[in-house]
């Protein structure tokens, strides 16, 4: 284990973490300098975090166009009749138009009842959990309980609503919400560290099929299925390597499965990979 966590930690001080930035979602809500624009938009920006970088960054950057320099501001008081009509034909795979109104809808609801997402998420998370399940869950939760009848003339959840809103109970490794999550709680490299009752070590790793793979190859997970459950046991295998923040491995393993450098079921790789042997 001491010779793991030598490379990886390696791995971790020399990675590019700016040169990769642009290369991210995480690059939107470094767009701005306020806590609460940095939190709306980053929830936005991971909602849509799946598939491919540059078909989905578009998107995203298309819905907060029309919010200015202030997305929390502008979605405090959104109106469905005011600026539906601003955010006309925006669609992105199992996402449709409506489906993107539903989440602004969701937002605004969400910002005029509690002020922020932080607040729903510490009305349910407590200190003496071991992770952000429960926090987690309740924020999805609160998205639900929203009324969408304004949006689709009746209270409904189409499966491009409920796409944007996993849940760990329901056996999702809600890659995109811990990734959101891990943006908002860690306070270094590229993360905000904007929340400020989380400890970084009750974050859950976001699963990916990178990260999966690479897991399993390192030995931190001997299960089958990419759910919540593989996601909780390689962050435990991660404590191990880091009691104190152990998602710090998080984007630059995530980046080497993107940049193609790790490829399940491909060994050409192999040979010349920094985890090779461990």
């Amino acid at each position: 284990m001491s010779r793991l966590r030598k490379v990886l930690d390696r791995y971790y001080r020399e990675y590019d973490f700016q040169g990769r930035l642009l290369s991210d979602p995480i690059a939107i809500p470094h767009r701005y300098r306020e806590p609460r624009d940095i939190e709306v938009s980053g929830f936005i920006a991971s909602s849509f975090a799946y598939g491919k970088v540059d078909l989905f960054l578009p998107v995203v950057k298309r819905i907060l166009s029309p919010m200015g320099q202030s997305p929390s501001r502008f979605l405090a008081d959104f109106s469905i009749r005011r600026h539906r009509r601003l955010f006309s034909g925006i669609k992105y795979r199992f996402n449709q138009n409506d489906d993107i109104i539903a989440l602004l809808y969701g937002l605004h609801g969400i910002l005029s009842k509690h002020s922020s997402l932080e607040s729903v998420f510490m009305q349910h998370y407590r200190k003496e959990d071991e992770s952000v399940e429960q926090g987690l869950s309740g924020l999805m939760a609160a998205f639900l309980q929203e009324d969408t009848t304004k949006v689709y003339g009746t209270n409904s959840r189409p499966p491009g609503l409920l796409q944007f809103f996993p849940m760990p109970e329901k056996g999702s490794a809600c890659k995109r919400a811990n990734l959101f999550l891990r943006w908002m709680v860690r306070d270094r490299d590229i993360d905000f560290g904007v929340w400020k009752g989380v400890p970084r070590n009750r974050l859950v790793i976001p699963l990916d099929t990178h990260i999966a793979h690479i897991a399993t190859c390192l030995g931190f997970t001997q299960r089958k299925t990419q759910d919540w459950k593989m996601a909780v046991e390689i962050t435990q295998a991660l404590r191990g390597l880091d009691a104190d923040d152990p998602l710090k491995y998080d984007f630059a393993l995530c980046h080497h499965g993107i940049a193609g450098l790790c490829k399940e079921g491909r060994k050409t790789n192999c040979r010349t990979c920094v985890l090779k042997g461990l």
